[in-house]
């Protein structure tokens, strides 16, 4: 994706890209998602995840965070994860805009909240490969045990290919404006208040 964004005209002395979740290593270890990031013509906003006091990092991280995204992108994991939340844990609630969590998938991660990431103007969700596919099919039909479930549907883009949407039905109803939130205009979960 990165390098089908790098060939189309942008004004990128306009852009600034922030990171969504970052691993707690070294600068340059090959499990760094800044490692994607290098090559962007723009101004790049890493995670201070080096930073011996990681949770004042993560403080300031939010502090120089923009009002609000034009656009946050982000994946789907195996287990319902998206940015880094984990499943079962309290970093959906939060009410800062970044924090540090412990070790999920053998790292220590600093990531930003659904009180950011929903407050962008829009969410573009890119997942691919049949592992997806279970938990495409539950967020999509609108499982709200698993982590993917905090993200905001209106204004969320979601891109899958044939295997991450092969356990999808082919059709489905549509939700009555009246059951659970979705893709409806209005309350939803995670709408939470803008930054």
């Amino acid at each position: 994706m990165f390098d089908v964004l790098l060939a189309q005209d942008v004004p990128w002395n306009s852009v600034t890209v922030w990171q969504v979740d970052e691993r707690v290593a070294p600068d340059g270890h090959p499990e760094r998602n800044a490692l994607q990031l290098v090559d962007f013509p723009c101004r790049v906003e890493l995670m201070p995840v080096t930073d011996h006091d990681l949770a004042a990092a993560a403080e300031r991280y939010a502090a120089g965070l923009p009002d609000r995204f034009d656009v946050t992108h982000l994946g789907l994991g195996d287990d319902g994860h998206t940015a880094s939340w984990p499943p079962g844990h309290p970093v959906v609630d939060s009410d800062h805009g970044c924090e540090v969590i412990g070790e999920f998938n053998g790292y220590r991660r600093m990531t930003l909240t659904p009180l950011v990431v929903n407050a962008a103007r829009s969410r573009l969700m890119l997942t691919f490969g049949e592992s997806k596919a279970p938990m495409v099919q539950r967020w999509l039909l609108r499982d709200t045990t698993i982590p993917v479930a905090r993200l905001r549907r209106t204004s969320t883009w979601i891109m899958i290919d044939a295997a991450a949407a092969a356990d999808l039905p082919e059709s489905q109803p549509d939700p009555a404006p009246d059951s659970q939130p979705g893709l409806q205009p209005g309350s939803e979960p995670g709408d939470g208040p803008s930054r």
